[in-house]
């Protein structure tokens, strides 16, 4: 069903839209998310099909043009198809003559609309981007950037109304697929520029792209900016309940469907008590290899982000002896462990997953025992403790300053730590001085 293809007047009548937090995660409980499936490119006026095409309804982009001071805007949907696949196409006309808006100018007509604050601060998340983009590729002050095509009234409703959508969605996480790169020349305001536009890349530092191979501008600078701003992560489909699907058109004939999909659905979280967040495994197989230097390798990739770092001896062609040495990789450190592998090591490559990692809820509490205090991580589920962990360290102080084996203040800070989580007062019975 396409709800979102109606005409008429201005009406203010629709549903409240859900306020929970946009591209989340991490949360429990499935998430409703919006994946854009970018496989033709991106533009402002397509990711507006997209969500029309799921439900949106027109009116509240009229009546987000009209809180921006656009009231001359006349903004229509039809179906249309490409390639025989049907979409939404959204169109946003507006009068206007010669109108250049600076960045500042956009930042006081969003500040001064009555939309919600929500809208207001991704709006600007995404304005702040373009403006950035222009400020480096033409040397100017970003106050004083000028906006040409891209401060018009269409990229305005292109921009605020995808943000007001996604809010009247419920969506609570934007997902998006790497980009395709289009290939050749494209006239602008300043004249003939290389595709994919400066700005194009200028936003997207950072974001994974490909080469389509496909000769002619497909994702554009507005595009490029609404999800680098508000996507959560640049994917594969994730694992998600699929409820809607969405195909917003755009305006040139391709040899493929010219259309962005969007998939509207529940993702797949951990259930209550657990937390489930996406993560990269990067591996290599090195047989040639001094191993005294694996230590310091592990070393140095947990300085850069790591949060785990583990070695597999395995067996390469010839019958060589090898390792494998592996490391869970979140997000942000990417680049940084990348480096620390090609430079640390000798190997030529490495391997990249994706996957999931889910763990349970917890805490650090310390514990009295009569080796001493030691830390102990409390693993929970719902509320209830399901594994305690002794601090390796903390453990391995107190044995040295004891002098007793290490699995004995392991033993003793566990007994505290189960005592004190059931209220049973059985810490610090264990040890020289509780004995």
């Amino acid at each position: 069903m396409v709800g979102g293809l109606s005409g008429g007047a201005v009406s203010r009548e629709w549903p409240e839209p859900s306020r929970g937090s946009v591209y989340t995660t991490g949360r429990s409980g499935g998430l409703k998310t919006l994946y854009l499936d970018a496989f033709a490119g991106i533009s402002g006026d397509m990711m507006l099909g997209v969500l029309v095409d799921l439900g949106a309804p027109v009116d509240i982009l009229r009546d987000t043009a009209h809180r921006l001071g656009l009231s001359e805007a006349n903004i229509t949907a039809t179906r249309t198809e490409r390639k025989g696949i049907g979409a939404a196409k959204v169109h946003v006309r507006v009068m206007e003559r010669e109108v250049v808006r600076t960045y500042a100018h956009i930042k006081e007509l969003i500040e001064g609309s009555d939309l919600s604050p929500q809208a207001k601060e991704r709006s600007q998340k995404v304005f702040a981007l373009l403006a950035e983009a222009e400020s480096r590729i033409h040397s100017r002050n970003i106050e004083q950037v000028h906006f040409h095509e891209l401060g018009s009234a269409d990229t305005l409703v292109d921009v605020v109304g995808s943000v007001v959508c996604l809010e009247y969605l419920g969506v609570e996480e934007l997902l998006c697929s790497p980009l395709p790169m289009g290939t050749g020349m494209i006239k602008t305001s300043h004249g003939v520029y290389p595709v994919p536009a400066p700005a194009v890349t200028e936003i997207l530092r950072g974001v994974p792209v490909y080469s389509s191979g496909i000769p002619t501008e497909i994702v554009t600078p507005t595009g490029a900016a609404i999800v680098a701003a508000l996507a959560s992560e640049f994917c594969l489909l994730p694992p998600m309940r699929i409820q809607s699907v969405g195909y917003g058109a755009g305006d040139r004939d391709l040899e493929i469907p010219n259309v962005l999909r969007g998939f509207l659905g529940q993702r797949e979280t951990a259930a209550r008590g657990r937390t489930r967040e996406r993560r990269m495994v990067f591996s290599a197989n090195i047989d040639d290899m001094n191993p005294e230097i694996y230590p310091y390798v592990m070393e140095r990739l947990f300085e850069a982000g790591a949060e785990d770092v583990w070695l597999i001896p395995i067996q390469m062609k010839k019958s060589r002896p090898a390792v494998t040495i592996s490391v869970l990789v979140p997000p942000s450190s990417e680049e940084e462990i990348k480096e620390v592998l090609f430079a640390e090591t000798k190997t030529l490559g490495i391997r990249i997953e994706e996957v999931d990692k889910e763990y349970l809820d917890r805490e650090v509490m310390e514990v009295s025992t009569g080796f001493g205090t030691i830390r102990v991580k409390v693993a929970r589920r719902e509320g209830r403790p399901l594994n305690v962990a002794p601090e390796y360290e903390d453990c391995r102080r107190a044995a040295l300053r004891h002098g007793v084996p290490l699995k004995e203040v392991y033993a003793a800070a566990e007994e505290a730590a189960r005592g004190l989580l059931s209220g049973g007062g059985l810490e610090g019975k264990r040890g020289p001085e509780g004995k």
